[in-house]
């Protein structure tokens, strides 16, 4: 489907998936469409891999994967009624309350962000986020969780909003191109885009969110990144779905806890691979340690991304946020 205002595109989506029916909470529970801001990306690694262990079937429920290039196209559709779910970072819900919608985070997947900012080789000029004025940097889309982290960094260095841009380039081949083309001179992004650039020796690491550890040195303490989130209304009449949803997806975090980054490899599709599987199973030993055990919200880490955002955000900074309903842990907590 080409690019149109989101509104439409919103609306086209809706249509497609027969939105309206699924709005009912009779039919609600036949299929439940999750939409993930990048299914090849490592960071959403857990859906598809869930999916791909026939957790979903065995918890009874019957559950289409949908991928979006930008977590923010993937919110917008989530309150368009064309999907119940969204895959993507925990942030979406603090800046959604902050416009007076209300979603949050059933199972938190990820205690830290999983992306790096990467700078183009071109520009060794480059050597701090104060240095981004009058740079262009990548993001996945305007208004994305990359998008914040970037504005973030940029602002925590000095910077104002306005001294440098954002151009949203996704992720993959997509941001290959664009910094290979100069449009970019960095950007944030995460595996296996990350590794693809650093092996071909066309991008470097200027901050490492991949960690835990290197998180808290960038952004002052753990930031929950990668959740399921629903609209607060779907998971109130829905909670049997929601609870059922949890446990297949807390059982995919033990699985991945349990076993080897290459046996988790051999369960994904090839095409994620992008042909190279040593490559790829590199990056998620390195990685692992982004992922929760046991889908529970980490201590303090809604208050760091509460903090991130009203450090640069106009939508957040001074609004009286309720950390309380952006998420919740009686799911996570509960799960066989």
């Amino acid at each position: 489907m080409k690019r149109t205002s989101t509104g439409l595109r919103a609306i086209l989506i809706a249509t497609m998936l027969g939105a309206t029916a699924l709005t009912s909470g009779a039919q609600a529970a036949d299929k439940i469409r999750i939409m993930v801001g990048g299914l090849e990306k490592q960071i959403y690694l857990p859906f598809m891999l869930t999916q791909r262990l026939g957790y979903f079937t065995e918890q009874g429920l019957d559950v289409e994967l949908l991928t979006e290039p930008s977590g923010v196209d993937a919110e917008d559709e989530m309150l368009a009624g064309a999907v119940q779910g969204v895959g993507g970072f925990y942030d979406h819900c603090v800046d959604l309350q902050s416009k007076g919608k209300f979603a949050q985070s059933v199972v938190q997947i990820n205690g830290s962000p999983g992306e790096v900012e990467l700078v183009s080789t071109k520009h060794p000029e480059i050597t701090s986020p104060a240095d981004f004025k009058d740079k262009s940097l990548g993001v996945t889309g305007l208004g994305s969780s990359t998008n914040f982290l970037t504005q973030y960094l940029a602002v925590k260095n000095g910077l104002k909003l306005g001294e440098f841009s954002s151009v949203a380039v996704g992720a993959g081949d997509t941001f290959i191109a664009a910094m290979q083309q100069d449009k970019i001179q960095a950007g944030m992004t995460t595996e296996p885009t990350i590794s693809r650039l650093l092996k071909t020796g066309e991008a470097k690491i200027l901050v490492d969110l991949r960690s835990n550890a290197d998180t808290k040195v960038a952004l002052g303490g753990p930031y929950p990144a990668t959740s399921l989130y629903m609209t607060t209304d779907y998971v109130e009449k829905h909670k049997d779905e929601v609870q059922k949803l949890v446990n297949a997806i807390v059982k995919t975090l033990h699985f991945i806890d349990t076993h080897s980054a290459g046996e988790i490899a051999d369960q994904m599709p090839k095409e994620y691979l992008v042909g190279d599987r040593d490559g790829y199973v590199k990056a998620l030993e390195g990685g692992k340690g982004m992922y929760t055990k046991d889908g529970i919200m980490p201590e303090g880490g809604p208050e760091t991304v509460l903090s991130v955002l009203s450090g640069f955000s106009k939508n957040v900074k001074g609004k009286t946020i309720d950390l309380s309903k952006t998420f919740t842990t009686e799911f996570a907590k509960a799960a066989k």
